[in-house]
């Protein structure tokens, strides 16, 4: 089966069956698009293995190449070889927050006028931190969202900028990744009340120092990278840990287990939190070996939870709450607002519909045991919707989720990975 053939209406399957799966996931999608541009700036060629194929990271290797940069993709492995960065270029974002945050940042050192737009969906996207932060860099950008241009002059002095980054940790973690090569490097301090998922710019953080970039947080919501060469070399790009989130989640859900082959011992994946989080849900989890195993009964208990340092978590914890046999509440999270969708509204929308009883809150969501039925399940363009919703079909009959191919934004094999794991193929 193709993937095309996955596209639109998916009846999401439902089992009587105790799972025993392996599953081996794709790259990263944050890692990879960070060593991409990592890449990019690089003073020498990278070769990235592991990479995850698909529609962001495409975005991103397309928005690269149309800077100038060359990039050869086989398979998983890329070679990226850097050149002097330059328009004109039109660059598609998509509704990839890592093109629109990340490369905006980049196109500052190239020459020439670089025009950004995405799909209709990404034009209500927050983009104003990004955009407010280059000008503040002394960048001429027309425009105040997408789509917007920026004319860049080939070099940035750079220094110090405060930033309001409360919509997204995204607007750090592209100032950071393009600072050593910014003339005076760049310290970035967030002046708002509250900043949302860490986790992503200690990984900014943790991937420029491996490059040998001098980068440090130096306050509770500042940080500094110094001018200097990122290297090249080799790069090996982790499975991506918050993708495991819905089959971990499966085993909660039929019972039995799944196993995710190598999981990192030692990651700044915010994915990382499952294990943790679903042990308060009723789940065991082992690190065996290489491998982590959620092994579950079919029950499942509700939980309250600040989500804040990983809001991209709560589709799957909302999913299992859904189906728990107590009361949760989800904290911390109201910048979901502004992700691929409105992702609280539309989780509430979703479980509601399904006759479930879910209500929102400031920052995050209520959610109470309500037995729930069949019904369509709109994914509103957004992948992290159509994999809570294939969730709650393990156990809910009828269940079928508006849009499939939304996975493709992260992970395309997902239906194909999700039929091997209902059929205990390893």
């Amino acid at each position: 089966m193709t993937d095309e053939s996955y596209s639109r209406r998916w009846a999401a399957p439902s089992t009587q069956n105790q799972l025993a799966a392996t599953i081996g996931l794709p790259g990263s999608k944050s890692l990879t698009n960070r060593e991409l541009v990592l890449s990019a700036l690089a003073s020498k060629p990278t070769t990235l293995r592991g990479l995850l194929i698909s529609r962001d990271s495409s975005l991103m290797i397309e928005a690269l190449k149309d800077l100038g940069t060359e990039i050869e993709v086989s398979g998983t492995t890329a070679v990226v070889t850097p050149r002097p960065l330059s328009g004109p270029a039109k660059i598609d974002c998509g509704l990839a927050g890592t093109v629109m945050r990340f490369v905006p940042a980049l196109a500052t050192i190239a020459s020439g006028q670089i025009d950004f737009d995405g799909d209709l969906a990404a034009r209500k996207r927050p983009m104003k931190t990004t955009i407010d932060s280059l000008r503040a860099l002394g960048v001429y950008v027309n425009g105040d969202s997408l789509p917007f241009s920026i004319q860049g002059q080939g070099e940035v002095q750079g220094g110090t900028i405060e930033i309001d980054a409360s919509a997204s940790s995204q607007f750090v973690s592209g100032l950071l990744l393009v600072g050593a090569r910014f003339l005076d490097g760049l310290t970035v301090s967030h002046v708002g009340d509250h900043l949302p998922s860490m986790p992503h710019i200690e990984m900014t953080i943790d991937c420029l120092r491996k490059r040998g970039v001098e980068a440090s947080q130096t306050g509770p919501a500042s940080w500094a990278v110094e001018p200097g060469e990122i290297s090249g070399g080799e790069v090996a790009i982790e499975p991506d840990l918050s993708n495991a989130g819905p089959f971990l989640a499966a085993a909660m859900v039929a019972g039995g287990s799944v196993k995710i082959s190598n999981w990192p011992k030692k990651t700044t994946q915010v994915g990382n939190d499952f294990d943790g989080i679903l042990q308060q849900m009723g789940a065991k989890v082992e690190r065996v070996g290489d491998d982590l195993v959620v092994s579950g009964t079919g029950t499942i208990q509700g939980i309250d939870i600040d989500l804040s340092t990983g809001g991209e978590l709560t589709p799957v914890v909302a999913a299992l709450a859904a189906l728990a046999d107590s009361p949760s509440q989800i904290r911390g999270v109201a910048h979901l607002r502004g992700h691929e969708t409105d992702r609280l509204s539309a989780l509430v929308s979703e479980i509601s519909f399904l006759g479930g009883d879910a209500t929102e809150t400031d920052d995050g969501m209520i959610i109470k045991p309500v037995k729930l039925h069949g019904g369509l399940w709109k994914t509103y363009e957004d992948h992290r919707m159509a994999t809570a919703g294939a969730i709650i079909g393990l156990r809910v009959p009828g269940v079928e989720i508006e849009d499939i191919s939304v996975t493709t934004k992260t992970i395309p094999e997902f239906v194909s990975l999700w039929e091997q794991m209902l059929k205990g193929n390893t």
